[in-house]
């Protein structure tokens, strides 16, 4: 269970396409709208995190990386994730 923490109340306007997704979401588990934005945007921070960490990996192992190929792979694969490249 999540350790409580004093709330911030914050104002956010959404299109209201994506309104309506946050409400059919919260309907289907449910739950608040409040709780289902507030869900996703941890979601969201905590995989912003991971790719951070995965990019960070990524350069250590470019770093030291000796064989080519390897270094390549890596390299395109620090490229898609920083410029979404293919």
């Amino acid at each position: 269970m999540r350790s409580q923490t004093k709330s911030v109340r914050q104002s956010v306007s959404l299109p209201s396409s994506l309104a309506t997704r946050v409400r059919h979401l919260a309907e289907k588990r449910k739950a608040s709208a409040n709780r289902v934005l507030v869900d996703l945007i941890e979601a969201g921070l905590r995989s912003k995190d991971a790719e951070k960490e995965y990019f960070f990996s990524l350069t250590s192992q470019l770093v030291q990386s000796t064989d080519p190929a390897e270094r390549r792979r890596i390299k395109k694969e620090l490229a898609r994730i920083t410029f979404g490249a293919q």
